[in-house]
């Protein structure tokens, strides 16, 4: 519900900054400008459509949703890209049309105040998403927050664009802005689009593996013998992990367990929103070269090579 009620915050704001930027528009009849206002449209669609999202995604785990609803964000950041990239193209479409029907500019000092201060709004409210987003694990609101700050940098070129067209006098200037920019917009929207991908698809995030590994090495006890079949999928805020936990043979179904719940508040520190699932595979003699457990009376071989929870190890796939 905090995540709901933030990008609706975002969404109020982006519809007055979308007013703003029109009116710009009007007063300058610049196709940089126009540009600015048509990605602001988007910001607005794009995040009404994140607040539905979110809304959808708060929903709790069901019988035909046992997973929950968070991927719901996702499809939510991939429809943003979309438009983002529809946006672009209708940008230089209005870029290129200037160029042979070049229209009379006006007031552009007015214009760049006006542009100036919705581009400085941008970015702090795409700060503050982006932000958010990573502390809730949301996709949406990350996704939103990169939009706005990209806003933010067009607009610095949009301005320092308008300020050479107002010195030099070559109105044609103003639609190079506007194709300039119609670029940026839609290399945005594909990077948008590209990560929401790969999340759809469930790849692996390094940076994730990475932090996983490294909060698994810093409190790994000495009955950890092996890890691996190490999968991790996100959905929305959720982080579902499941992998295959080695323990020595000879321990209880008490034992095992509490070795499992050992790992799982060792990455509870950086995941709130964790679903853990652990199968334990008993050891065998392979094991005794890499098992650094010093109470084992059934030790058949030295430690020579304990075993490296790297992010390699972790994910290697073994048979039961």
């Amino acid at each position: 519900m905090a995540k709901w009620k933030f990008q609706r915050l975002v969404l109020l704001i982006s519809a007055i900054l979308l007013i703003g930027k029109f009116i710009a528009f009007f007063i300058t009849n610049s196709a940089g400008v126009y540009s600015d206002a048509m990605e602001s449209i988007v910001n607005v669609v794009a995040g009404f459509i994140s607040l539905l999202s979110l809304r959808w995604a708060a929903k709790p785990a069901d019988k035909k949703h046992p997973f929950g609803h968070g991927k719901v964000e996702l499809i939510s950041a991939s429809i943003e890209a979309l438009l983002i990239m529809i946006a672009g193209g209708l940008i230089i479409f209005e870029g290129i049309k200037r160029i042979y029907r070049p229209s009379e500019l006006n007031s552009l000092d007015i214009g760049m105040i006006i542009v100036a201060a919705t581009g400085i709004i941008n970015y702090i409210l795409g700060y503050w998403s982006i932000a958010k987003g990573k502390k809730t694990n949301s996709m949406a609101l990350v996704a939103g927050g990169k939009h706005l700050q990209s806003d933010t940098y067009s607009t610095i070129g949009l301005v320092l664009g308008l300020l050479l067209v107002k010195l030099t006098n070559l109105v044609i200037l103003d639609s190079l802005l506007a194709l300039l920019f119609g670029s940026i917009v839609i290399i945005t929207g594909i990077r948008i689009l590209r990560k929401t991908f790969a999340n759809l698809v469930d790849e692996n995030d390094k940076e994730e593996l990475k932090l996983i590994a490294e909060r698994i090495s810093k409190h790994k006890d000495e009955d950890w013998i092996d890890i691996h079949n190490l999968r991790v999928i996100r959905y929305g805020s959720s982080l579902h992990i499941d992998c295959d936990l080695t323990l020595p043979f000879f321990y209880t179904i008490k034992q095992g367990h509490s070795a499992t719940e050992k790992l799982k508040s060792a990455l509870m520190e950086d995941f709130n929103e964790l679903c853990f699932s652990v199968h334990s595979d008993s050891c065998d003699e392979k094991y005794c070269k890499m098992c650094t457990m010093s109470s084992c009376n059934y030790r058949k071989e030295e430690c020579t090579q304990p075993f490296n929870f790297s992010v390699d190890n972790l994910i290697t796939l073994e048979e039961d």
